[in-house]
């Protein structure tokens, strides 16, 4: 991502100096060769050809540049000093089970507690059975509530008289309620719960980005959305009689991390940017425009299928995380899509962030991202994209009116269907369910939540869908030729179908038409959804007649694995870049 301070780059072999005209000629001939760039197309095309788009409009570049931080702004880098705080989420709304978890993960590792309170989690209380033994002075405590006024004073009672680590809240978020659907006289709850705070020297607020975040928001989205609450919490504040200064100092935020590296630590570094900026305009001294972060890993990214694949997402986004210098992290445990997570689950949760930190050492630099041309010009973008965002809320009359008139849940609806669209293609690939599915997999049980737990509209919730009810039958492989011919189409078919739920037969080498028919015709074949295999000299010699010796053999519904053959005449096709979801539909249709 990052390249020399001067244009050119030099070998060190050699001494020879390469430039930027170097590298575009390089990359052209690699796009040339791969069909992705025409012969007669000018070097220069392949920024265009390399950039990747995210879902907020921004490019990102395939190879970062001095000249890309030419007027650029470089505020926001992380400020953390030391090691990340590492905290653990807690939502059993069994006692006595989530003070043995409490526990087990202060002794091996966790720094601080995150409660989950009231609907979806634990009785308020029961807080005294779930801290017991807990030292409130060492170990922050951070609330979540669906009732955060009841959660506060149930705290209350406990920690009265006790010198609060620094970093515990009542996480109180009566605007991201509005969102999940709850009433909440947003004022009022503001005022109490800085009351209670200023009370017990802990911090109020949250202001939880993961809230939008969930239902599908954009990073871009997701910033916007928590700069227009922040600011409503410090005018609520602000009313309840607090300067702005006291006023920031009690609010907390939380963003989510996705296993996309880059764009969630420009999305960390630009929050503190943006934060910065707010309360600078509020008139509030640099030395008091610090903005907390908790980061937690996104729970949409995560995968109900395949769940393993969830301990990668989660180790990426927790080094994103950490790189882009969040001052808490939660790495929700790889099994939290289906269900509270068990014991080892929980341990490798937290180990995560113990290899990152005490492995890779990767708190010992102050900002690994810093100065990289990359990072700085995507931080840039999306701060910019993020401020228009907060500036589309304010003029719908602020976070709570922006809710109410639906502007901005439609917005989000609008990245949805854009995502949504591209998982189907799987432009946006989700390893485990729609690449590389294991169908056969026995998924881990898991005890289920307590009635009332957040709405999280998961990535991959399509393809889940169909893996839930798996198809009526399975389909024939009609594998033309050697191994080494049909291979790669039938593992391609092989992988899209057990993607929609669907079981393959695959009887190996086939050498000709007669080959396939007997096989297919034998005990374990009949299928009545067939899909042709094999190599592109292989359909052009013998699909046309495969394809109508199955039709006689009695197939309904023959599909070619590739493009379109002129000649081969079928009744549907696979290749790269279809819409997988409505072609798995498709086929399930003629297995029914």
């Amino acid at each position: 991502m990052t390249s020399p301070a001067t244009t050119d780059s030099v070998d060190l072999a050699s001494g020879a100096a390469f430039g930027r005209a170097d590298w575009e000629a390089g990359a052209a001939a690699v796009l040339r060769k791969a069909g992705r760039l025409a012969t007669d197309a000018p070097d220069a095309d392949v920024w265009a050809k390399l950039t990747r788009t995210t879902l907020d409009g921004i490019g990102i570049t395939p190879l970062g540049t001095p000249d890309l931080l030419d007027g650029l702004a470089t505020s926001g880098r992380p400020d953390r000093a030391g090691d990340w705080d590492v905290r653990a989420h807690f939502a059993d709304p069994d006692a006595a089970a989530s003070a043995a978890d409490v526990k087990t993960d202060l002794d091996n590792g966790v720094n601080s507690l995150w409660l989950q309170l009231g609907a979806g989690g634990l009785d308020p209380a029961d807080l005294a059975t779930v801290l017991a033994g807990v030292l409130l002075d060492v170990a922050p405590v951070v609330l979540e509530a669906s009732d955060p006024l009841a959660a506060a004073e149930a705290f209350a009672g406990l920690a009265r008289g006790t010198v609060l680590a620094d970093g515990a809240s009542l996480g109180g978020d009566p605007l991201g309620a509005l969102v999940a659907g709850r009433d909440s006289d947003v004022d009022a709850v503001v005022a109490a719960l800085a009351a209670t705070a200023t009370e017990l020297g802990c911090g109020a607020l949250v202001v939880d980005g993961t809230a939008v975040h969930d239902l599908g928001a954009s990073d871009v989205q997701e910033l916007g959305w928590s700069l227009a609450v922040g600011a409503a919490y410090l005018r609520a504040l602000v009313a309840a009689g607090y300067d702005v200064a006291t006023a920031a100092g009690l609010i907390e935020f939380r963003y989510a991390a996705t296993d996309e590296q880059f764009p969630t630590i420009a999305k960390l570094r630009a929050a503190r940017r943006l934060w910065d900026r707010l309360l600078e305009l509020s008139g509030v001294d640099a030395g008091g425009r610090r903005q907390r972060q908790h980061v937690v890993t996104s729970r949409p990214m995560m995968s109900k299928y395949d769940p393993w694949v969830n301990m990668l997402r989660t180790c990426v986004a927790s080094f994103s995380a950490g790189v882009g210098g969040a001052d808490s992290v939660t790495v929700l445990p790889f099994d939290a899509h289906l269900g509270l997570p068990d014991a080892f689950s929980r341990r490798i949760a937290r180990n995560t962030s113990a290899l990152l930190i005490h492995e890779s050492h990767l708190a010992k630099v102050a900002d690994p991202a810093g100065g990289a041309y990359a990072v700085e010009k995507l931080t840039d973008d999306v701060a910019k994209a993020a401020w228009a965002e907060l500036g589309a809320i304010e003029a719908a009359g602020g976070a709570a009116a922006a809710v109410a008139d639906g502007s901005l849940l439609g917005r989000i609806d609008a990245v949805v269907v854009e995502r949504e669209a591209q998982i189907a293609r799987r432009k946006r690939p989700l390893t485990g369910l729609s690449e590389f599915p294991n169908l056969h997999e026995q998924l881990p049980e898991r005890k289920a939540y307590a009635p009332g737990a957040r709405t999280v509209r998961p990535y991959g919730h399509a393809f889940e869908a169909l893996r839930d009810e798996p198809a009526a039958g399975k389909i024939f492989l009609a594998t033309m030729g050697t191994v080494a011919a049909h291979t790669a189409r039938a593992t391609f078919a092989s992988n899209l179908f057990a993607a929609g739920g669907i079981d393959v037969v695959n009887p190996g080498r086939l050498d000709d038409v007669a080959a396939v028919v007997a096989a297919y015709t034998g005990p374990d074949g009949g299928q009545p959804v067939v899909c042709l295999t094999g190599s592109d000299k292989a359909y052009a010699e013998w699909g046309a007649d495969l394809a109508t010796a199955l039709r006689e053999a009695g197939a309904q519904w023959v599909v070619l694995a590739g493009k379109p053959v002129d000649g081969v005449v079928t009744d549907d096709t696979c290749a790269m870049g279809l819409d997988a979801l409505d072609f798995l539909n498709r086929t399930r249709e003629k297995l029914a």
